[in-house]
C-alpha cells in the first residue's frame, strides 16, 4: 500500500515543476492573446427550435428575424427516428451545405412532438423531413416538399429539391 501511495505521489510531482524548455530548432509559440477570437463564420442554413406557443405566431415573428439576417425562413419538420432527416442535420452542423443553399433559417419542429399545432398551422404533411414556405399570416404556404431516401444519397436528394422551393418561396 505504501509503495503505491509513495507511486502516485512521485506520479503527482512529475506533473507538476516549470514547463519545459523550448526546443532551438522550432520557433517558439506565440503569446496566447485573451483578445484574439477566431473569425466567426455564419453558416448557410441555420436551424432554430420553436419555442412554445402558437406556431403561426411564431413563424410570424421570426420571419422578422430571417429577414434581418439576410435568410429565407423555412419551416422544418423532421424527427430523431428519421434518417433522411437526420442525416441532412448533420450535413448542415458539419457545414457541408455552404455555398450549396442560399442563406435559410430553419424554424425546426419534431413531428411527433409538435403534431397538434403543426395540423392547427397546415404544416402536417404525410412524409418528412417537410421543408414549408410560410404564408404572410405564419400558416404553410403552398410552396413545400417533403420526404426523401434513406442511405446516404439523402442529402444530395434533397438539396436540388429544397434549392427549387427557396426559389419559389422568393416569388419571380
Amino acid at each position: 500500500m505504501q509503495r503505491c501511495f509513495a507511486f502516485a505521489l512521485v506520479a503527482l510531482m512529475a506533473c507538476e515543476g516549470a514547463p519545459p524548455e523550448p526546443n532551438p530548432g522550432r520557433p517558439a509559440p506565440p503569446p496566447a492573446d485573451s483578445t484574439a477570437r477566431a473569425p466567426s463564420v455564419t453558416p448557410t442554413v441555420r436551424f432554430l427550435r420553436a419555442g412554445e406557443g402558437e406556431l403561426s405566431a411564431i413563424v410570424r415573428r421570426e420571419r422578422e428575424t430571417a429577414a434581418k439576417e439576410g435568410r429565407t425562413l423555412l419551416v422544418y419538420v423532421g424527427a430523431p427516428w428519421c434518417e433522411p432527416c437526420t442525416r441532412f442535420h448533420q450535413a448542415a452542423e458539419a457545414g457541408q451545405l455552404e455555398g450549396k443553399l442560399p442563406p435559410l433559417l430553419l424554424l425546426e419542429l419534431d413531428r411527433d412532438v409538435d403534431e397538434t399545432r403543426l395540423g392547427e398551422a397546415g404544416y402536417l404533411s404525410r412524409l418528412i423531413p417537410l421543408f414549408a414556405a410560410p404564408a404572410e399570416d405564419g400558416r404553410s404556404g403552398p410552396h413545400r416538399m417533403e420526404g426523401s431516401i434513406k442511405g446516404a444519397g439523402a442529402v444530395d436528394e434533397i438539396l436540388p429539391r429544397l434549392k427549387a422551393l427557396v426559389g419559389q418561396a422568393k416569388g419571380p
